[in-house]
This record gives C-alpha cells, structure tokens and sequence, in this order.
C-alpha cells in the first residue's frame, strides 16, 4: 500500500527535524571552545530555528486542500509515525550522543570533527526531504518541498566552506 503524505505533513516533519537541529548544534556549540567555533554553532541552532519558524509560516499559509488527510485515520497515528520518523531520521538524539570532543584531540581536529558531523546530518535531512517527495503527490504541492531542500543545501554551503577553510 502506497502512502500519500501531504504538503501539512511534510512540513510537520521538516518543523521537528529543525528543532533537532538546533538541539544538535546547541549541544556541539556546549563541547566547542570558546570564541568563533562555539559562535558559528550557536549561530546555526538560530538559523535552525529560523528555518522552524520559515516551515511554520509556510505550513499556516495552506489551504484546506493542502492540508487535507490522503489516508483514513481516525486514531491520528499517521501523525505520529511522522514525527518519529523525523526523530529517528535526521538529527536525532544518537547524532549528537555519538559525536564527542575528545580531550586528547587538537582544537583544530576538534573543529574539523563538528563541521564534518554537521555537514553529514544536513546531507541525510536533503536525502531525507528528497525522499519524502516521492510520497508528495503534484496536487499535494510537491513543488513546495523543494523550498526545503533549497534551505538544507544552504547549510551545506555554509559548513563546507567553513571546513575547508580550517583546512
């Protein structure tokens, strides 16, 4: 049986892998050394929740059609399997468990570490939203997905040059 998520849902999902993200990076920013390092991280758990608040503002400006449920389900657990679906896929919490500053590191490897992990997780949200498309039929707004995958290769962007340049 096929699923059809709607352009509601998705962003439902896109809303929570954002809050994991900004979770992810405050915590990184916690086990980075002071000054620029910890500032660009707390910066990108801010740019997470902006991107938040961007899939909130865009999810309330649906129509009622946009919004409409593909699936008979009166228990709501479509739902919910959504929102452990973006927990469990993109930023969840065995990312950052795993991702550790070990003492014996440089700060430099430290850094090159925390772009390096960040870099990956964006790689799985842009895999993961182009994934979710596939279950976003045209009528359902599928074009709006890629508003969100545009945002994500940002980020890519972003930590790669930081990378590089530490390099």
């Amino acid at each position: 049986m096929a699923l059809d998520f709607n352009v509601d849902e998705i962003f439902e999902m896109a809303e929570q892998i954002e809050r994991n993200g900004a979770r992810f990076y405050r915590k990184i920013a916690e086990g980075s050394p002071k000054g620029d390092v910890r500032n660009l991280f707390l910066q990108f758990a801010e740019m997470e929740e902006e991107h938040e608040k961007i899939f909130i503002s865009m999810r309330a400006e649906l129509s009622d059609k946009d919004k409409k449920s593909t699936l008979f389900d009166p228990e709501g657990e479509s739902a919910q399997y959504l929102r452990a679906l973006a927990d469990l896929r993109v930023f969840d919490g065995s990312a950052d468990e795993d991702f550790a500053f070990f003492e014996n590191l440089a700060e430099e490897e430290k850094m090159k570490r925390a772009f390096r992990a960040a870099i990956d997780l964006e790689k799985e949200s842009i895999v993961f939203y182009q994934g979710m498309k596939e279950f976003v039929p045209e009528s359902l707004g599928k074009d709006k997905i890629d508003d969100i995958i545009k945002e994500e290769m940002q980020h890519v962007r972003i930590l790669s040059n930081k990378l590089l340049s530490s390099t």
